[in-house]
Formats: structure tokens, C-alpha cells, sequence
């Protein structure tokens, strides 16, 4: 079983973030079938985790449900990332999540990124500030990243947002599909002595 994190920075509730998601997952989601994989995936909203992400930068410490979906990710086969773009960039909460990940838990991870805004002129976001921090965490970021406007939902915009969703997934299948399977880090694999630690 192919296991894939789907993680969504929207604010409001309904928000074409978390739209976007669904629509990069479901395309995922046929894209690995058709490489004969059988697909979960686990969908998580940001907002949902808000104050522990706070709390989690400033205590160091990721309590209850906050610390379930770290591991989630951290030891998922894929992950689905997408933010709104305000003033230029990602998401303050989308940012804040990616850094209370552990030092290398999306090392080797495949990723598909995406990214909703009111305004075209906002998708170089994708490659400016979005595609480099996955690059610095040593994730695997797939070529085609995908960016919705406002006018991307319109009927008749949406062949081309269809477009570069199908592609982005079947790269993201592909990348899936030729990667080792990945292993969640164990801090305890390999305890410093005790000995090594009084001296």
C-alpha cells in the first residue's frame, strides 16, 4: 500500500487551497492506479494544528495530535504540499509546519507542489520560495508544480488548470513508483553510549 500525505495551508473553510489539494490527490490517485499501486491518503488542514504549531516552536515539544501528524508525514511515501500565496510567498502556517519537522524527515521524499492565488501574477512563488525550501530539506520536488488563480476555477480556464494537474501527477506517480520505500527515523537506532556521554 502506497501511503500519501496531503497537506493544505488554507484559512477559510471551504478554500480553493484545500480544493486544489483534493483535486492534485485525485489525480495522483489515478495516476499511481495505473501504475497498479493501491493508494491511501491522509489529508491534513493546517489550520486544524495552528495553536500546537505555535506552541511547538516555542516549547520545542509537538503535543497530542500535532506530533501524529508529523510521524505521518515524515514517514509517508508522498507528499501532496500546497499553500496559498500571500504577499509573494508561502503561508506563514505552511511555513510554520515544514519547520518543526525534524532534521531530515523528508529526506529522499517524493513531493508535488501547488500553490492558490488570487492572482496570476503570484505563481513564480512556486519556484522562488516554494520549490527551494523543499530543495534545502532534501526532498525529491517533481518538475511541474501547479498554480490557481482565481480565473483558473472559471469553466473556461479550467482545461488548462486540468492539464497541469494531470502532468504534475503522473510525475509525481512516476518519481513515487522508482523510489526506494522510505523508513521513518528512529532516534534510538543508534543510541550514543552511556559511557560516551559521562565523559
Amino acid at each position: 500500500m502506497t501511503r500519501v500525505a496531503v497537506v493544505s495551508a488554507g484559512l477559510s473553510e471551504p478554500s480553493s487551497t484545500r480544493l486544489l489539494a483534493d483535486r492534485l490527490a485525485a489525480a495522483a490517485d489515478r495516476a499511481l492506479s495505473s501504475h497498479g499501486r493501491d493508494v491511501t491518503f491522509d489529508v491534513i488542514e493546517m489550520r486544524s494544528h495552528a495553536h500546537d504549531l505555535t506552541n511547538s516552536l516555542l516549547t520545542g515539544f509537538a503535543a497530542g495530535g500535532l506530533r501524529e501528524t508529523i510521524n505521518g508525514v515524515a514517514t509517508a511515501d508522498g507528499l501532496i504540499a500546497v499553500t496559498p500565496i500571500f504577499n509573494a510567498s508561502f503561508s506563514g502556517l505552511f511555513k510554520l509546519f515544514f519547520d518543526v519537522l525534524e532534521t531530515d524527515s523528508l529526506a529522499g521524499m517524493p513531493v508535488l507542489i501547488g500553490a492558490t492565488g488570487g492572482s496570476a501574477r503570484h505563481s513564480l512563488a512556486l519556484e522562488h520560495a516554494v520549490r527551494p525550501m523543499f530543495s534545502y530539506l532534501r526532498a525529491m520536488v517533481v518538475p511541474t508544480s501547479v498554480y490557481a488563480a482565481a480565473e483558473d476555477w472559471a469553466s473556461s480556464e479550467a482545461d488548462g488548470l486540468n492539464v497541469r494537474i494531470d502532468r504534475a501527477a503522473a510525475e509525481f506517480a512516476a518519481t513515487v513508483t522508482t523510489t526506494q520505500p522510505r523508513r521513518g527515523i528512529d532516534p534510538y537506532d543508534d543510541p550514543v553510549p552511556f559511557a560516551q556521554l559521562l565523559a
